[in-house]
């Protein structure tokens, strides 16, 4: 990591939401300044997502971005145990899902991280 960039963790730049649809989640990712999109883009993977949540069975996780938005849109196949109406779990409906993806990490330029507080 050089001097010109931090490593900090997703909520320090940028914001999300979660839905569900059965046994798969819909996570949101929106920075939360339109400099900080591209940034996103390289460090925040499919690949990396579905890791994060491969403890919980996830199977597949696709990311679609929304440029004109500064946005992504994450879903993830499996990861609800079942869905709200299967599963036994705490939150079935995904939910609180969105904290846990904003608990990754990224490593943001200096000049962007002091810009992007809400």
């Amino acid at each position: 990591m050089s001097d010109d960039t931090l490593e900090v963790a997703l909520h320090a730049v940028a914001h999300s939401r979660a839905g569900d649809k059965g046994n798969r989640a819909n996570l949101s990712l929106i920075p939360y300044r339109p400099e900080l999109y591209p940034v996103l883009a390289e460090q925040v993977t499919a690949e990396r997502v579905l890791a994060l949540f491969r403890h919980r069975g996830a199977t597949a996780c696709r990311r679609y971005d929304l440029p004109l938005l500064h946005a992504f849109n994450f879903v993830v196949d499996d990861v609800l145990e079942g869905g709200v109406n299967a599963s036994l779990n705490l939150d079935g409906h995904g939910k609180t899902q969105s904290f846990r993806l904003l608990s990754l990490t990224v490593r943001v330029p200096r000049r962007l991280l002091e810009a992007a507080a809400p």
